[in-house]
């Protein structure tokens, strides 16, 4: 489900080897990067590993919540998923769930896409609920494309980046 009363592209081409497919309720390849301990704690602040059905319950919920998307990477002539993240005002998840593909600048070209996403629909603004402490990559990432914190949070800060 996208945001009411927008439609979401089916697929958003970063550059010729990158894009965000729109999630169609097939997910069982993801549970391998939340079955790794230290994606969780980045996503998540805590080490509980996900099951098939804790995932479901969340691709669920960021579906119906905004623009839920898989960030596909060309491989071999083939797109393969490597993460998730979501669009929506109120926040912008995203996962780079294959660690092979972190500290590339991947999360940036998409945080990039997402920037134009919301200026293309006219908001004012996009936030960020948290970024922990301990995520220096994210908050990097975040910090790099004029995202500022705004408030505090018991284990890292809200973002916000006026548009």
């Amino acid at each position: 489900m996208a945001i009411q009363g927008i439609k979401q592209p089916a697929v958003i081409q970063i550059d010729e080897t990158l894009r965000l497919r729109k999630y169609h309720g097939l997910y069982h390849f993801a549970l391998k990067w939340y079955q790794n301990e230290d994606t969780v704690y980045l996503v998540d602040g805590k080490r509980d590993l996900y099951t098939m059905e804790r995932l479901q319950g969340m691709y669920e919920y960021l579906n119906n919540a905004g623009e839920l998307y898989f960030i596909e990477i060309l491989e071999n002539g083939t797109y393969q998923p490597i993460g998730d993240v979501t669009f929506w005002q109120e926040d912008l998840p995203i996962v780079i769930g294959d660690p092979r593909y972190r500290g590339r600048g991947i999360g940036r070209k998409i945080i990039s896409a997402m920037i134009r996403r919301g200026r293309e629909l006219g908001f004012g603004h996009l936030l960020v609920n948290e970024i922990y402490n301990w995520n220096e990559g994210s908050r990097r990432c975040f910090e790099s494309m004029g995202f500022r914190a705004y408030e505090k949070t018991v284990k890292g800060a809200r973002y916000r980046l006026t548009l």
